[in-house]
């Protein structure tokens, strides 16, 4: 939870300091296809240490988990900069 909350940070500030509104589709798509990179390459790594076909399984699905962990921390990311943007905009008025 702890981690989670420093990634919402993370946005807030993120958000906030950098000008004008962020490409939130943008953010999205780089935060999937670095989730598909670190799948594969943990999926791959997980094969070649478990063995026969427990390292399939565990590969494959190790390789999924880990995609649908970092889209989750991105949408929290993309949270976070959408209040930052909110209160950057709150702050120019």
């Amino acid at each position: 939870m702890w981690f989670e909350l420093l990634i919402l940070i993370i946005g807030i500030v993120f958000g906030y300091f950098r000008k004008g509104k962020e490409d939130f589709w943008g953010l999205l798509k780089t935060g999937a296809i670095v989730g598909v990179v670190l799948g594969i390459i943990f999926g791959i790594i997980a094969f070649l240490f478990a063995p026969g076909l427990l390292g399939l399984g565990v590969g494959l699905a190790g390789g999924i988990g880990i995609f649908i962990g970092v889209i989750i921390l991105v949408i929290i990311f993309i949270i976070g900069a959408f209040i930052g943007d909110w209160l950057e905009g709150l702050q120019k008025k």
